[in-house]
Formats: C-alpha cells, structure tokens, sequence
C-alpha cells in the first residue's frame, strides 16, 4: 500500500523502486516532468495515459515545485 507524501502523491517500495508515482497509478512524476521538458503538451500526456487527469499532472508540477523549494540554496550553487 502506497504512502501519500504530498495531496494526489505517493510513495510504494513495490511501485517503481519507490518513485513518488500519480495516486492508484504507477505514472512517475518523473515521468510527467521529462514528458513535458521534451515538448509534451498536458494534452498529449493524457491522451498517452488517458487514466490520468489534468488534476494529477498539476499535482506532479505542484510537487515537483515543492521539491526544489525545499533545496538549500547553497546546495544548488555547488551542483554548478
């Protein structure tokens, strides 16, 4: 069973090596992130994974933001 980690995010040491994946799905954030880096419109993510909704690839952006909100400024500055 799945832990919910941010609203419509979760977790499962079974689902993806424990990737936080779309709730009940085993569609990565990171997956929808490199989606939409590479040209990907919302429109074609769904129409590739017609169970997700519009909804969940907010909440991934959303997520994704809150992630690297949490970084340490200097951490950043070092990686570059």
């Amino acid at each position: 069973m799945g832990r919910e980690i941010f609203p419509g995010i979760e977790v499962d040491a079974e689902k993806l090596g424990g990737k936080p994946v779309i709730k009940g799905t085993r569609v990565s954030v990171e997956l929808i992130l490199e989606k939409l880096a590479a040209g990907d419109s919302i429109e074609d993510v769904l129409e590739a994974y017609p169970h997700l909704s519009k909804e969940d690839i907010k909440r991934a952006l959303a997520f994704a933001a809150r992630m690297l909100s949490m970084e340490e400024l200097k951490e950043l500055e070092e990686a570059a």
